[in-house]
């Protein structure tokens, strides 16, 4: 324990210094958690002991998540503010702003005169390139192999989009995003842009739709041709999603972005299949509700279970009725999650069975053979309900087109004995080509085989294991 340190008090009335180099440099140009990070971390190393450093309380107090503040610090990382030592435990050192560019390489005098000064020249007075500026842009075309023009045109575009003050870490994002696709040259920026102005007309409706004014930014092009190149939005989805939110919210790209990756998860992409979704959101949000009722489970986020659930099903063509029955039916059969819920909701309509007229009378069926099986066992005398095993032989025999009268007739004549022993009667009829009882009672009766020495098998913990999957499987 140290002999003498700070009150927490006094490390609240203190001052925490931020340079100035980073407010000019860096901050206009940074993300806004990103600047949050920063910020409270550099609080913390001026805290010593006294505040607890620990990632989960960094996090908690900045309302983000631990991944997002990683993130974070690899972003400043990037820009050589600090130097992510660990991960795992993460373990963050913060650098002198003074330092930065300290080991800068040194090239030809007479290699980028040209470069700096067409360079200059875009910025038209309004500010100056400084030094370690330059040897940013110097460094990012050797370790790129990026031409020279090629970079020029990236600094006049970056200018143009936002304005005379653009920060050089803002261009050297763009360039090394673009650089990451593979455009290296002049050429290849020109089409770059070009496929930019392809949309220029579509963008600025959308900009005035969120009541910006001004130039689309580099970062939301980029988004624009996401959403209608990847995802294959149209122009009119994107417009709706726009002036829905802009009623409710501080529109941004960035919230289009995540609404949109919603509906596209959802498999939605028209005007049309949204508005009917966003009607019934709420009859889905009581489906959900009747749903964890039926199976008796409880979610406070129903939005998970709407989207990664009931959603689907619905898409899949069943109906809320259809969908209740079928987890009525799991509950009986001890099925109480909703993964084990979709899992029969996913074999159920693979066999069709997307309606409760369907659903019934496949079930009915199986409860039918069911009563027909359990009259066999009767016969044999035996005490038992019916299993799988019974009910792939019972499939067997209908597949030997054995009639229920023959069946019948075999079961009087292997009463007392076994299942094995009636499917040996009807395995002979079979191969007999045995097909009514007057043809059955003209055969001589068939002998009992010998039955199996089980006495002091027992199974292991795995191949026991293995027989219950087995039953599992063939069951729905």
């Amino acid at each position: 324990m140290a002999f003498c340190k700070f009150s927490t008090e006094y490390i609240a009335n203190n001052k925490t210094e931020v340079d100035n180099l980073f407010i000019n440099e860096y901050l206009p140009d940074a993300p806004d958690n990103c600047v949050k990070v920063y910020l409270y971390g550099l609080f913390l190393c001026n805290s010593g002991e006294i505040i607890d450093n620990a990632l989960d309380k960094f996090s908690k107090h900045l309302g983000l998540d631990e991944d997002e503040v990683i993130t974070c610090f690899m972003y400043w990382q990037e820009q050589g503010l600090v130097q992510v030592l660990s991960t795992y435990p993460v373990e963050i050192r913060f650098t002198p702003l003074k330092n930065i560019g300290s080991g800068t390489k040194l090239y030809k005098t007479d290699k980028y005169d040209v470069f700096n000064r067409q360079a200059q020249e875009l910025f038209e007075g309004k500010r100056e390139i400084s030094k370690s500026e330059y040897a940013e842009y110097y460094d990012f075309m050797e370790r790129y192999h990026m031409e020279q023009e090629a970079l020029l045109m990236i600094i006049k575009y970056c200018i143009d989009t936002k304005k005379a003050n653009v920060g050089y870490t803002y261009i050297l994002t763009v360039a090394r995003n673009w650089a990451n696709e593979g455009i290296l040259t002049a050429q290849q920026v020109e089409e770059k842009l070009c496929e930019f102005e392809e949309n220029s007309s579509e963008l600025g409706a959308l900009l005035s739709a969120l009541r910006i004014k001004r130039q689309p930014y580099i970062e939301e092009k980029t988004l624009y041709k996401k959403w209608t190149d990847e995802l294959g939005f149209g122009v009119d989805v994107i417009l709706y999603v726009a002036n829905k939110i802009k009623t409710k919210t501080h529109p941004t790209f960035d919230k289009i972005d995540g609404i949109l990756m919603k509906y596209y998860t959802l498999g939605l992409f028209s005007v049309l299949e949204i508005e009917n979704y966003e009607q019934n959101k709420q009859k889905l949000y009581n489906l959900a509700k009747q749903v964890n009722n039926a199976i008796g489970v409880y979610y406070e986020n129903l939005d998970m279970v709407v989207d990664n659930y009931i959603s689907k099903w619905i898409n899949l063509g069943l109906d809320e009725e259809t969908i209740l029955e079928i987890a009525s039916y799991c509950r009986k059969v001890s099925v109480r999650s909703l993964e084990g819920l979709d899992n029969k909701i996913q074999k159920f309509s693979k066999l069709g069975l997307v309606t409760v007229e369907a659903l019934h009378s496949y079930l009915n069926e199986i409860i039918e053979t069911d009563n027909e099986i359990q009259e066999i066992l009767d016969k044999l005398a035996l005490p038992r309900k019916v299993n799988f095993i019974d009910r792939e032989l019972y499939k067997t025999w209908k597949a030997w087109n054995m009639s229920k009268e023959l069946i019948m007739y075999a079961s009087e004549l292997a009463a007392g004995k076994s299942m094995q022993y009636l499917n040996s009667i009807l395995a002979n009829w079979h191969n007999s080509d045995v097909r009514s009882v007057e043809e059955a009672k003209k055969k001589p009766a068939v002998s009992a085989p010998k039955p199996a020495n089980f006495q002091g098998r027992s199974y292991k913990s795995d191949q026991l294991a293995a027989l219950i999957q087995s039953i599992d499987e063939v069951e729905i």
